[in-house]
């Protein structure tokens, strides 16, 4: 080649891969920043139109979190903006209802609700920064410090004092983690500092903050629609041609480029992905932990995307196409056919003021009459992967869940139907094939039902490729 063409070539490949660095990398839900600021109009929503009503229909009119750094409440993450990754020294969190005692108080309007951040910061104008100063003197200078630790008990009975609540809820329970946030120490602390009058209005707040954690706004469902419909995507572009060359990817191969395609979009995952194979006159647990994927092998995911402090959880299933091969054998279809099936029955099911353990029972009962053999193991979903509110079963109660399958379905709020069925499949010899789907679902404000995107119906296909 000239050596001018052989420059111009080489100006013209520099071109291009600066070209293409400069591309902006895909962000499906804009930038750090934007996501952050998304974040904070839901947390000023969700403070004025959620937290009233559930804070009256528990009977509460001051609700009274306390919390050191580092070891902060559950229900934490769902107060502060998104810009706050802990609390300071210690924080204590008092919302204080005024419009309690009238008898026809909207419970939507949050202009009754004065929320204080004793120790903390406004979160950005959500929280009035309450706080006492005391004046310290040293040879160098006189300073303003602020007091904290156990002075802090002194600043809350001077709020509680001036507003004399009827009623103070209080983190704590011995049955749900999410409600449980009152450490020993704190609880101790705070009787101390209060003293028996106050501590006598003391009320478990067992369901208040496993509902507000749990309830969710029309505009945070739009964008977990947006969400689940990425994962379908990823999931259906994982589980084909384009990533699986059957015999030589293995099923880690597969976990580490789901990882890394969540992380290239500015997104993340709060479980790390699984890939599994089932493989016809093979057990299982014989392929060994990182096998290589083969033509007529079923895969299953386990896969799932963080986003604006959202959750997803999904299970989706794949089959490889054998050479000759258009779809997968019936007997694969009716497997799935017979888990879609289980869905259908927990959407009959599933609905407002029935507890987890009611759901599953009359699930489970359904699907006995329809001599199809399956397990239920359903959770709430959202703020947390395996979130706040009632489990429906877990893989190791199938008669119910004390305690926790004991909470009630309330609308607006996000399930995972996590659930298996297992099917003898004719053309592998009568061998069962356990086809296990997960999708997450909204229980909506008038109390039906549906899925976040869809469910998948039909196996992701790997279909050989073609001839080069």
């Amino acid at each position: 080649m000239p050596l001018r063409l052989l420059a111009a070539a080489s100006l013209t490949a520099v071109l291009a891969a600066g070209a293409l660095a400069a591309q902006p990398p895909d962000r499906p839900f804009g930038t750090q920043r934007e996501q952050a600021e998304q974040q904070q109009r839901w947390l000023r929503k969700r403070m004025e139109t959620i937290l009233p009503g559930l804070m009256r229909k528990h009977g509460v009119d001051m609700w009274v979190m306390p919390m050191r750094e580092y070891n902060e409440d559950p229900v934490f993450s769902s107060l502060v903006s998104p810009t706050t990754f802990a609390a300071r020294r210690r924080t204590i969190y008092v919302f204080f209802d005024r419009c309690a005692a009238a008898a026809k108080a909207d419970p939507g309007d949050g202009s009754c609700i004065e929320r204080l951040a004793l120790g903390g910061t406004s979160q950005g104008g959500i929280y009035r920064e309450y706080r006492a100063k005391q004046v310290v003197a040293n040879p160098v200078n006189t300073r303003q410090a602020e007091l904290w630790g156990d002075s802090q008990w002194q600043v809350l009975k001077e709020v509680i004092d001036e507003r004399q609540p009827k009623v103070i809820g209080i983190n704590v329970s011995r049955t749900h983690a999410f409600s449980d946030g009152m450490t020993a120490g704190e609880l101790e602390g705070m009787s101390q500092g209060l003293g028996k009058a106050w501590t006598a209005r003391f009320k478990r707040t067992e369901e208040l903050p496993l509902q507000f954690i749990a309830s969710r706004l029309p505009e945070e469902e739009e964008f977990y629609g947006k969400l689940t419909q990425l994962v379908h995507q990823l999931v259906g572009k994982m589980f084909s041609n384009e990533v699986i060359t059957p015999g030589v990817t293995t099923t880690q191969d597969l976990v580490w480029w789901w990882r890394q395609q969540v992380n290239d979009r500015g997104l993340t995952t709060w479980f790390q992905p699984s890939v599994a194979i089932q493989r016809p006159g093979t057990l299982p647990e014989l392929l060994g932990e990182n096998p290589v994927i083969e033509a007529g092998d079923v895969l299953w995911c386990d896969v799932g995307i963080t986003a604006l402090g959202l959750n997803t959880d999904t299970q989706h299933n794949g089959y490889v196409l054998k050479p000759g091969e258009t779809e997968p054998p019936a007997g694969l279809r009716k497997a799935l056919a017979n888990s879609n099936r289980l869905q259908d029955l927990l959407f009959e099911e599933t609905r407002p003021e029935r507890s987890g353990n009611e759901i599953l029972r009359a699930t489970l009962a359904k699907l006995k009459t329809e001599g199809i053999m399956g397990t239920m193991y359903s959770h709430p979903i959202g703020k947390h992967g395996h979130g706040a509110g009632p489990l429906i079963g877990l893989w190791d109660y199938q008669d119910g869940v004390p305690g926790r399958g004991d909470s009630k379905v309330i609308p607006g709020m996000w399930f995972s139907s996590e659930l298996q069925t297992t099917s003898p499949v004719p053309e592998w010899n009568g061998q069962p094939v356990r086809i296990a789907q997960e999708e997450d679902f909204i229980v909506q404000r008038d109390g039906k039902l549906r899925w976040a995107f869809k469910r998948q119906s039909e196996f992701h296909l790997i279909r050989p490729r073609p001839a080069s």
